[in-house]
């Protein structure tokens, strides 16, 4: 099960990724909250051995898998947490459409990229 959600995550990756090149920034940046939620959902099945919740609070998750995130890794998940509600929500989403520039899309998704980095080295751990 755990290989499924991280399979998952990667394709969500790949898909953002294609949602740049399209030019669609903001559904980019759901892509690339997917693809950390999932990382995090594989992760709860490896540690803890349950299935995951249907929730989708980066933070909450990262502590429900027994992370102890740093203060920039627990900033980075408050803020890929915000592209799910922002992207999806009427009441938000043409706010967050402006403030997706090119510019600040790929500054959200270094910061993706790196938080996926980081929760990858504790597959294992």
């Amino acid at each position: 099960m755990a290989r499924h959600w991280f399979s998952q995550a990667e394709e969500a990756l790949t898909v953002a990724g294609h949602l740049i090149e399209k030019g669609d920034y903001s559904d980019a940046l759901f892509f690339g909250h997917l693809a950390v939620e999932k990382e995090l959902k594989g992760l709860l099945v490896i540690r803890r051995a349950q299935h995951a919740p249907p929730i989708h609070n980066l933070l909450r998750l990262a502590k429900a898998v027994g992370l102890a995130p740093d203060e920039s890794h627990t900033e980075a998940l408050i803020r890929i947490t915000a592209f799910n509600i922002e992207s999806r929500y009427p009441d938000f989403k043409q706010d967050f459409r402006r403030r997706c520039t090119p510019e600040y899309t790929a500054e959200q998704m270094i910061a993706i990229k790196e938080v996926l980095a980081w929760l990858k080295s504790h597959r294992m751990s």
